[in-house]
């Protein structure tokens, strides 16, 4: 008679454990990394935001109010003389990675003639880590 063979409970009871702690260190860490390039992705759309706001301010003259918002540069608002847009492809604003609008402020603070921020994946002002605020001047 031929014996079979197979894994005692013990032994599948150790595979797991040591599955769950390559998972345990592994998951973090890859989170992490996701995280950073939200962050990375956001910093890329503001500053492809903030050179079509430029292009907007060469042709019309100004930059769009705070009311007219990032709007202006996809629909030709009525005060917008030589507007020649849209200035951002795919025909719309684009959300934050986080799916959330980015915030138009005009003027912006420090002297600045506009602030374009992401509040991060927190959607709210402030925060650390992927919950901090990306701007347009202040880099992270």
């Amino acid at each position: 008679m031929q014996q079979q063979r197979g894994f005692s409970l013990i032994e599948l009871m150790i595979v797991l454990v040591i599955l769950g702690l390559i998972a345990g260190i592994v998951g973090p860490q890859a989170m992490n990394y996701l995280g950073r390039g939200k962050s990375q992705s956001a910093k890329v759309q503001i500053e492809n935001i903030s050179a079509a706001l430029d292009m907007y301010k060469l042709e019309v003259g100004n930059y769009p109010t705070a009311s007219e918002g990032l709007k202006a540069l996809v629909t030709a608002p009525s005060s917008a003389k030589g507007w020649n847009g849209p200035y951002l492809k795919k025909g719309g604003v684009p959300l934050d990675p986080w799916n959330n609008e980015y915030q138009y402020k005009r003027p912006g603070a420090n002297g600045q003639p506009y602030d374009l921020l992401s509040y991060g994946a927190d959607n709210t002002q402030g925060g650390e880590g992927d919950n901090a605020d990306i701007t347009l001047w202040n880099k992270q």
